[in-house]
């Protein structure tokens, strides 16, 4: 049963409105269908807009944030509930444990960092909830491509494509929380070539 979602996403505010727009909604469907959100924290971008929707709409948002970032002022200020941890690491493995499945907003290196850890926990079997990205605009849709040439080209099982799922709205995206089986810890033993 899914009640949290990691939602990785950009803090950047120099972005399209498109971005904003998607992420806003996000928040507003995760507080509509009572999903507590987990993520990083931030104050801005992406990251705030979801909170904002969440919170907007009665729902809950649990932040993740390294100590050396509250030092910085970087967090946000109205989380339901403020987790600092020590480091990056310690942040990633703090929002796989509270989540039961991840939504993958557009972002930079650290949103790319994130995603493509969990892809690789699930992988190895060790995160065996929904991961979605959310493609809006196709923003990810030269990961994607590079994802399935690796399976293409071998680096990567065939079923390991199955690892993550794609939306194209925030709708979806929700929707696809609930219709995608758990990953079967048994593909550890397949997680090699």
């Amino acid at each position: 049963m899914i009640k949290s979602v990691c939602v990785f996403s950009a803090s950047s505010t120099k972005i399209d409105e498109a971005y904003f727009e998607a992420a806003r909604r996000l928040g507003t469907l995760l507080a509509e269908r009572q999903l507590r959100l987990v993520n990083g924290a931030g104050n801005m971008g992406l990251m705030a807009a979801v909170t904002d929707a969440v919170l907007q709409g009665g729902g809950e948002a649990i932040g993740v944030i390294p100590r050396f970032m509250v030092e910085q002022g970087w967090h946000h200020q109205g989380m339901t509930e403020l987790r600092i941890v020590s480091d990056m690491h310690e942040r990633k493995q703090t929002m796989a444990r509270l989540s039961d499945a991840v939504i993958a907003l557009p972002g930079g290196c650290g949103t790319l960092e994130e995603l493509l850890e969990v892809i690789t926990w699930k992988q190895l079997g060790l995160y065996l909830n929904p991961i979605i990205l959310l493609n809006t605009n196709g923003y990810f849709q030269p990961l994607l491509e590079m994802l399935h040439r690796a399976v293409d080209e071998h680096f990567m099982r065939l079923q390991h494509a199955d690892i993550w799922r794609v939306a194209s709205t925030a709708d979806e995206a929700v929707e696809m929380l609930f219709s995608t089986p758990q990953w079967d810890a048994s593909v550890r033993k397949f997680a090699a070539i």
